[in-house]
């Protein structure tokens, strides 16, 4: 009896994946890095491009809560954009990264804030594009997405604070 196993002759094998580099992005904000890592994770929605990344648009708001980063949008829907597996605060977090998606279809997303002489160095490691659903297309969208993200929030780490209602980090 054959083996079940085995390939037949002339069988076609698939290729092996085409492996993708991470996108890795980095901006230096001014400020202590716990101040940069309360920006990044506590005050997501005042600075988070959500006209162009986001699932529901404008008007709607990002959040860190427990486990998960979420969207909400202004009539109540909700929808997840990835779970945190590692929460290191003030130094970094990992989760898994599917914003428009499921978790079925995730990547990996790992943001480490460090600090240096002119402040915090935020640095974005945006891997594992296996896990989507177009691994190359994904990739290529968030290469292009990561640097206006992190100049938003560069922009809004750099406004000045003021106590007359505007953000206060400190």
């Amino acid at each position: 009896m054959e083996n079940l196993f085995s390939h037949a002759p002339g069988s076609d094998v698939p290729e092996p994946a085409v492996s993708l580099e991470p996108v890795i992005c980095t901006v230096v904000v001014p400020g202590p890095v716990s101040r940069a890592f309360m920006g990044f994770t506590d005050h997501t929605h005042l600075w988070w491009p959500m006209e162009t990344n986001s699932v529901y648009g404008p008007g709607s708001y990002v959040e860190f809560e427990e486990n998960l980063i979420l969207e909400s949008a202004e009539d109540g829907r909700s929808t997840t954009w990835g779970t945190i597996d590692d929460w290191q605060p003030p130094l970094s977090f990992h989760a898994s990264w599917y914003p428009g998606s499921t978790a079925l279809w995730s990547t990996e997303l790992r943001v480490v804030f460090r600090g240096v002489k002119e402040g915090t160095e935020v640095r974005v490691v945006h891997d594992g594009w296996e896990g989507a659903e177009d691994p190359a297309g994904t990739r290529t969208s968030w290469e292009t997405d990561w640097p206006e993200v992190l100049s938003r929030f560069a922009r809004f780490m750099a406004a000045p604070q003021s106590r007359g209602g505007r953000r206060h980090l400190d």
